[in-house]
C-alpha cells in the first residue's frame, strides 16, 4: 500500500491523527484503504427509484454515501434504479437531482440510469439460463407464493423448473419479443426451494410489463426485479462499498449469489445501515403519495411533507439536514428518532445564518399621543446579533405603530411584564412606552391602545438607568408590508402516526391544526423586497421563509420553526 494513499485511511501523512472516530460504516472504507483491497478506491452510489420525492430518510442516504467518497478521495455516483415504468415518471428524476445537488451530493459527470444496462443484465440472466442456474415459469403470481413456502415450511418446487436449457433460452427469448401477457411467465434463478432465507427461494429476476418506460420508450416489455439489477448495476460501475438500508441484510446472500454465478464480473461489498426514522412522520413513498393524492397535503413540497422539497419550501437549509444527519449518525440498529433533534439542528444553524426582522402576525394598533403629528424617523436594527459582519438596518417609526395583540392586557396577572394600563415597555430598537388608554369598539374588542413614550430613550435604553421588564416588537403603521403567513405545525397529531385503533389507518392521526393561515400579518418594510427562499427570523415569533407562491404585490411566509428548543432543554436535564 502506498504511504501516499489518498483517502482518509490514516496511512497519509496529511490526515489529521486526532480526527473524530468514524461510524462503523467508514471504518470499513478506512480499514479497506489501508488493507489496499479495491486499489486503494473508494466508489459509493446512490441509487434512488424514480417513483417519488426524496424525503429525510433518502437525505441521510445522500449524506453517507456522498460524505464517504469526498472524505476518502472517492467517486460517488448518482443513478436512478428505474426498472419498473409503471410508476416511474421523468418528473421524479428531476426532482431527485435537485435535490441531491441542493444537499451537496456532487456527482459530476456520474449521472447513471439502470435502463442504460437492460442489454447487459439480459446477457447475464441468458449466461445463468445457459448454466442452468435460472429458468421461465408458468405459474401464477399466486401459485409463486403458495410454492414459496414460508419461515416454517420449506419451498416447493415449481413443477417448470427442470425445464432444459433450450427451452428456457426460447422461452426468455419470446418474453423479450412481447410474445406473451402480463404476468404469464417470469424468469426465476434456481437456487434452493428449502433455503432457510426466503429470498433464496427461487426468486423472480424478470417479469413482463407490456408498459412504456419513460427512457427506452417500448423497446423492452421484460423488466429485471431490483435483487436482480442492483448488485449488476453496481458491478458495472465498479462500486467499492454498496451501502444501502437494514433490510436489505437478508438480501445480501443473494446480491452475492447472483455475482458469484457470473463470469468475470467485479464484485462490490454490500453494507446495511440502519434506516432513519421520526416521530410525527411516516416515511413510506406510498404513503406519502397517498397523502399528495388525496390532496391531504398540497402537493410534493408541502412544507408539512418530510421531503427534501418540502422541508426546502419551509426554510430548512443543506447545512441543517446534514449537521441532523452526523447526529444521527450512522448505526446497525433500527430506532426512531426525536423529529425534536432536527428541530434543534434546524434552529442552530438559522440562529447562525439568519438575519432578523420585526413582524406582527395579530396586529393591534398603538397611537403615542405626545409623539409629534407628522413626523417620522429611522431607527437602527442590528441584523443579526450572531454575526457582526451582518450589520445593521434602518427601521422606520412614527406616532402610530402595530404591536401583538397578545403582547397588550388590560387586566394582566401578576406575572404579566408585557404592556398593561399605567406599566412601561420598552419598544425593540425605539423608546420605552406608557399606557394610558384604551379605546373599544362598540362590542368590546380593543381597536386601539394609546400611550406616552420618553423620547431620552431612543434606542430603548434609558439615561437615568432606569429598568423595565418587557421589551415587545412593532412595525410602523404608516411604513409596513402586508403579508400571508402560513403557520405549520407537525402533519400528525401523535409521534406514531401508525399507532391506531383496529379499523383506522396512518391517515387518521392528521392533525387538523397542522397548518393556519394568517391574513393580515404586517411586516417591515424590507422584508417586500427578500427573494423567493429567504430565511429569516420574525424577532420573538420565530424563523420564517419566503414561500415560491409570493407575488410583487403580496409577500407570502412560511414558518420554518418557532423559537423554542425543547430539545436543548431535554439535553441540559
Amino acid at each position: 500500500m502506498s504511504e501516499n494513499c489518498n483517502c482518509n485511511c490514516g496511512n497519509n501523512d496529511n490526515v489529521n491523527p486526532n480526527r473524530e472516530s468514524l461510524d462503523f460504516v467508514r471504518q470499513i472504507v478506512a480499514d479497506d484503504c489501508a488493507s489496499g483491497k479495491w486499489g486503494g478506491r473508494v466508489a459509493t452510489r446512490f441509487p434512488p427509484e424514480p417513483n417519488g420525492y426524496l424525503h429525510i430518510g433518502h437525505a441521510k442516504s445522500i449524506v453517507l454515501n456522498s460524505g464517504i467518497a469526498q472524505e476518502f478521495a472517492g467517486s460517488f455516483n448518482l443513478r436512478f434504479d428505474d426498472t419498473n415504468p409503471v410508476k416511474e415518471e421523468d418528473e421524479y428524476v428531476q426532482s431527485i437531482m435537485a435535490d441531491v445537488r441542493w444537499l451537496g451530493g456532487d456527482w459530476q459527470d456520474r449521472l447513471f440510469f439502470a435502463s442504460d444496462y437492460f442489454q447487459q443484465m439480459y446477457d447475464w440472466a441468458v449466461e445463468l439460463i445457459r448454466k442452468g442456474k435460472a429458468y421461465v415459469d408458468d405459474l401464477t403470481p399466486e401459485e409463486i407464493r403458495q410454492y414459496r413456502g414460508t419461515l416454517t415450511e420449506p419451498g416447493r418446487p415449481s413443477p417448470y423448473r427442470d425445464r432444459s436449457v433450450e427451452e428456457n433460452l426460447d422461452l426468455f427469448e419470446r418474453m423479450k419479443k412481447g410474445e406473451f401477457a402480463n404476468g404469464a411467465r417470469v424468469l426465476r434463478a434456481k437456487i434452493d426451494m428449502a433455503s432457510n432465507n426466503l429470498n433464496l427461494r427461487d426468486p423472480i429476476m424478470y417479469r413482463i410489463l407490456h408498459a412504456t418506460h419513460h427512457r427506452t420508450g417500448d423497446k423492452w416489455c421484460i423488466y429485471p426485479m431490483y435483487d436482480w439489477a442492483h448488485g449488476l448495476e453496481d458491478s458495472i460501475e465498479k462500486i467499492t462499498h454498496s451501502i444501502c438500508t437494514l433490510e436489505f441484510e437478508n438480501h445480501r446472500p443473494l446480491y452475492d449469489w447472483f455475482l458469484d454465478q457470473l463470469d468475470g464480473v467485479f464484485h462490490p461489498q454490500q453494507i446495511e445501515f440502519a434506516r432513519l426514522n421520526l416521530t410525527y412522520t411516516v416515511m413510506s413513498k406510498r404513503k406519502l403519495l397517498q397523502l399528495v393524492t388525496e390532496k391531504h397535503v398540497n402537493g410534493w413540497d408541502d412544507p408539512r411533507m418530510p421531503t427534501v422539497s418540502g422541508m426546502r419550501r419551509r426554510g430548512y437549509s443543506p447545512e441543517c439536514i446534514r449537521s441532523f444527519c452526523k447526529k444521527v449518525g450512522v448505526a446497525k440498529f433500527n430506532s426512531t428518532v426525536d423529529v425534536a433533534l432536527l428541530e434543534h439542528c434546524v434552529r442552530a444553524e438559522l440562529n447562525k445564518t439568519s438575519s432578523r426582522y420585526m413582524a406582527v402576525l395579530d396586529p393591534v394598533k398603538v397611537v403615542i399621543t405626545n409623539y409629534p403629528e407628522g413626523q417620522s424617523e429611522y431607527l437602527d436594527a442590528v441584523n443579526n446579533p450572531e454575526d457582526a459582519s451582518a450589520g445593521n438596518r434602518k427601521v422606520p417609526f412614527g406616532r402610530e405603530i402595530y404591536i401583538e395583540r397578545e403582547d397588550f392586557m388590560e387586566d394582566a396577572p401578576k406575572k404579566f411584564f408585557r404592556l398593561t394600563p399605567g406599566r412601561e415597555v420598552r419598544l425593540r430598537y425605539a423608546y420605552f412606552i406608557t399606557c394610558q388608554e384604551v379605546i373599544k369598539d362598540a362590542t368590546g374588542n380593543i381597536v386601539e391602545i394609546r400611550c406616552t413614550y420618553d423620547p431620552a430613550t431612543r434606542g430603548g435604553d434609558s439615561p437615568d438607568g432606569r429598568k423595565v421588564k418587557s421589551t415587545i416588537h412593532w412595525v410602523s403603521v404608516a411604513d409596513n408590508v402586508k403579508a400571508e403567513v402560513r403557520m405549520y405545525d407537525h402533519l400528525f397529531a401523535k409521534p406514531d402516526p401508525e399507532d391506531v385503533p383496529e379499523g383506522q389507518t396512518f391517515l387518521n392521526s392528521i392533525n387538523p391544526e397542522s397548518l393556519k393561515v394568517i391574513n393580515n400579518a404586517v411586516l417591515e418594510p424590507e422584508l417586500g423586497k427578500l427573494p423567493a427562499g429567504t430565511r429569516v427570523q420574525f424577532e420573538r415569533l420565530g424563523y420564517f421563509c419566503v414561500d415560491p407562491d409570493s407575488t410583487p404585490a403580496r409577500k407570502v411566509f412560511n414558518l420554518t420553526i418557532n423559537l423554542r428548543d425543547t430539545w436543548a432543554k431535554e439535553q441540559v436535564k
